[in-house]
């Protein structure tokens, strides 16, 4: 339920809820008899970035290593009368292949097993755009349909207190998403509120967000932390998609070895002093185990590999916290080197000390089966699609590699071009965020395929002049980023004479490109968004029923069928590009 509005003057307002909150009569809470300390702990875990890499590697990460430290820290905090709430930072799902291929649903199945508190969203768990499966209570269509049919789909509430339908000025309202939650934790009141980074709608696929847009994190969490204290709560809480960066963990007061000027520092000064109690972070992809402002924060690097600990103290009789411990993150280990507490142990160490199972909380980690057990029927549908066959058998492996240009890559925008008849060329991203695997010899499956591209970036056609396409493949050239772009219906001629770079463009027939003229040129969002091609592509300009680049490959290859070679799509004779040698890099300087 979303907090109720309160007309209160934004700057001062915070004080008259807070006080006025301490002098309510709280109805209804079920009164904790005292412990013999007169305290009990909230322990706070923490998870972020995981992005959908579930499983473990050679016995480190994964969510099923998780279960197990859990399972520990619940014990220690049933066996004290405290208690444990966990909580995800956003970037949940997009990235494991596993996750990727069921928009998700595998992550939100073990995060139902796992007991999740609640979840912030992330700016990259739009990416699956619309939801492919069938969703009881979704709309066909919606860009951000398997987004609400995890949201649907999950145990625990999802978080966005500061994302905004720009139509009606007003926060999202979607099943199951709301901007906080009040729950009650062993008789402690504990509000928690979700935020996102600023630039969450700049860092993800434009066209899943299209009408939306960012209030600032602060102000959101000041207005639904001053809500919730008037409501209640004893224990404010922060789960955010927003981040900072540290390298030390010794000392949470010492930001020496900090980012100091990270979005959530910054935010953290904003908040009046005892208004927010602790933060759990995330979207850098770094470390932080600290207090700003009297708050603690915490992030658990990503890919989870780690979580994140903070534990409050609280007064049995005031339901008030009197302490913070952030604790530095914790690396998943299913075993451990002995004495040193890491599952990356050194080559010496390992033949010397061997490995050890691990120990939390005074007890083994132990993996918890319920885990795996809920992503099973999940992961059999995952299996099964990957095994379709697509048509083609490759009688050589379709590598992305090469000097200029490569096999995978020249196929690959082939078939995008072909997604538009009549397009004069295609471009695709070969480097980084491009093309992931290379094919290997035999019938081609759409597992193998996904692996090559697992993004659902959709195609969009740009009308380019001859000129201002030269230019991009001039200064690609200059770059020295050989082989970085993929191209199809041209051939680029680049070379130095007197020192002085000149690049031509020609078709595949042979006919030279003027300068003048208009090409329709197909190539991703992403790529087109990077402003490589002179323009950045309005996010109205990018359909979301528009094709999906590997959507449209998988097409043009059940299409083709037959038998493929490398030799098919890189021809030696007739290269696409016509680059100067490796060592020629006189006239490669800027001019």
């Amino acid at each position: 339920m979303r907090p109720r509005r309160l007309v209160i003057t934004p700057r001062h307002g915070w004080l008259l809820v807070f006080l006025l909150a301490a002098l309510v009569v709280r109805p209804g809470r079920a009164q904790q008899p005292p412990s013999a300390s007169g305290t009990l702990t909230l322990s706070i875990v923490g998870t972020n970035d995981v992005h959908g890499y579930v499983f473990e590697t050679r016995g480190r990460g994964g969510l099923e290593i998780l279960g197990g430290y859990l399972r520990n820290l619940r014990a220690a905090r049933a066996a004290d009368g405290g208690a444990v709430l966990l909580l995800d930072a956003g970037d949940t799902y997009q990235g494991g292949i596993e996750s990727d291929m069921s928009e998700g649903s595998l992550v939100i199945d073990a995060y139902n097993a796992l007991g999740y508190t609640a979840a912030a969203i992330g700016n990259h768990d739009f990416e699956f755009g619309t939801a492919e499966s069938p969703d009881p209570g979704g709309v066909p269509g919606d860009p951000r349909g398997a987004l609400k049919a995890r949201a649907r789909q999950a145990r625990f509430p999802m978080l966005a207190a500061n994302l905004v339908e720009a139509t009606t000025g007003r926060l999202v309202d979607w099943p199951n998403v709301s901007p906080s939650v009040l729950i009650d934790v062993a008789g402690v009141q504990v509000g928690i509120i979700g935020v996102m980074t600023m630039d969450a709608l700049q860092s993800t696929l434009a066209a899943n967000v299209i009408g939306l847009r960012m209030a600032p994190i602060a102000d959101a969490i000041r207005e639904q932390a001053g809500a919730l204290r008037a409501r209640g709560a004893d224990v404010v809480i922060v789960t955010a998609h927003a981040g900072g960066r540290c390298t030390r963990f010794d000392a949470p007061d010492d930001l020496s070895s900090c980012d100091r000027g990270s979005e959530i520092f910054e935010a953290a000064r904003q908040m009046p002093v005892g208004l927010v109690d602790a933060i759990v972070a995330g979207h850098t992809h770094a470390g932080l185990a600290h207090e700003v402002n009297g708050i603690a924060i915490v992030e658990a690097m990503s890919l989870g590999q780690y979580f994140a600990r903070v534990d409050l103290t609280i007064d049995v009789r005031t339901h008030r916290r009197v302490a913070s411990r952030p604790f530095a993150p914790q690396e998943l280990c299913a075993e451990v080197v002995p004495g040193t507490g890491s599952c990356s142990p050194d080559t010496e160490r390992a033949s010397s000390g061997g490995r050890v199972v691990a120990t939390y909380e005074g007890r083994p980690v132990v993996r918890d089966a319920e885990v795996r057990q809920a992503m099973a029927p999940v992961m059999d549908q995952v299996r099964a699609q990957r095994s379709v066959p697509l048509g083609p058998v490759l009688e050589t492996s379709l590598d992305r590699a090469g000097d200029t240009e490569s096999p995978l890559g020249n196929l690959f925008v082939d078939a995008i071009r072909d997604a538009f008849p009549g397009a004069d060329a295609a471009v695709n991203n070969n480097g980084r965020g491009g093309l992931r695997a290379d094919l290997d010899p035999g019938p081609l499956t759409y597992g193998a395929l996904y692996d090559v591209f697992p993004f659902d970036n959709r195609l969009v056609e740009l009308s380019l002049r001859g000129e201002d396409l030269r230019r991009v493949f001039e200064d690609q050239v200059r770059e020295g980023t050989r082989g970085g772009l993929g191209i199809s219906g041209l051939r680029v001629r680049a070379r130095c004479t007197g020192g002085v770079l000149s690049v031509d463009l020609t078709r595949a027939s042979g006919a030279t490109v003027r300068p003048d003229e208009t090409l329709r040129v197909v190539t991703t969002d992403q790529l087109a968004s990077r402003g490589i091609f002179g323009i950045f592509p309005s996010p109205e300009s990018v359909r979301h029923e528009a094709p999906i680049a590997r959507e449209a490959v998988e097409r043009w290859m059940r299409s083709r069928g037959g038998r493929l070679r490398a030799s098919e799509f890189a021809d030696g004779e007739r290269p696409r590009w016509d680059l100067p040698a490796p060592g020629d890099t006189a006239c490669l300087a800027t001019q």
